[in-house]
């Protein structure tokens, strides 16, 4: 399976026509949070519009995950807890799989988590992630827009990181877990846009200005992920322990020159 994984597009359009590009040439396309703009002068409700019509025509091409980040939150819940209304009634009932949902693929269990804003979502993840940890799976991967404290892909100049994901992370020990939130930890000397916590992997993909944004790309049955952006291309094996910096890459994987070959576009 080939993973093309990005966040915090924040209504970038150009990035959305980017992902309408190179999207279908992957098995699976995650967008981990804030694809809205809070602070655009765009009004949130034609924000939620367009990008609905973008999601929608990516899911009709490929397959599509989607959870929902700060940016990304319009509605206030039963209990006065901010959430992302549009992502959990109009993306999810567009059979599109988002916050709350675990959806198996080739054995893989995805569990999707929302942006929690208070106690009771809070909640809710923890019960989630209980109820897929149960299920029957070959390997696990979360989607959850805040990284882990204490991580090289949560620090700017100051910690963003979410304890609570750290503490989920310590007692599950996911394979992979997929964040966003933090723009600039993978560019800074300290950071990176991959990481572990125990054995799992973490990543986060920063953002860019332009038309391409940062992503990572990543092939399961490989063991490999490659991390794109304006600094140049990086790459990293899943199956070896991690080091720091994180290598460059010198030359196309041949999992890579596969997909170009069969038709695929190389995002490079």
């Amino acid at each position: 399976m080939k993973i093309l994984i990005t966040a915090d597009i924040h209504y970038t359009l150009k990035q959305y026509d980017w992902l309408m590009q190179i999207g279908p040439g992957f098995d699976l396309v995650i967008l981990a949070g804030d694809l809205l703009d809070a602070f655009s002068t765009v009004d949130p409700r034609v924000q939620i519009a367009v990008v609905e019509k973008y999601l929608a025509r990516l899911a009709a091409k490929t397959r599509l995950m989607v959870c929902s980040g700060n940016h990304d939150l319009d509605a206030r819940d039963e209990h006065g807890e901010r959430v992302a209304q549009w992502i959990a009634k109009g993306v999810r009932a567009s059979g599109i799989p988002a916050d709350g949902d675990a959806v198996s693929v080739d054995g893989i269990l995805f569990s999707i988590c929302p942006w929690w804003d208070g106690p009771l979502t809070k909640d809710r993840i923890g019960a989630q992630l209980a109820r897929d940890a149960k299920a029957e799976k070959k390997r696990w991967i979360w989607v959850y827009h805040a990284p882990p404290i204490g991580s090289r892909i949560s620090h700017e100049m100051r910690e963003f990181g979410d304890a609570e994901l750290a503490r989920w992370i310590d007692e599950y020990q996911p394979d992979l877990v997929f964040c966003g939130h933090v723009h600039n930890a993978p560019f800074r000397p300290d950071g990176s846009w991959i990481d572990t916590r125990g054995r799992t992997f973490v990543f986060n993909a920063g953002r860019q200005i332009g038309e391409v944004p940062t992503h990572v790309m990543l092939d399961v049955e490989e063991s490999s992920a490659l991390w794109f952006s304006l600094m140049g291309p990086q790459t990293a094996a899943l199956d070896k322990p991690l080091t720091f910096p994180v290598p460059n890459l010198t030359a196309a994987p041949a999992w890579l020159t596969a997909m170009d070959q069969a038709g695929g576009q190389n995002p490079a």
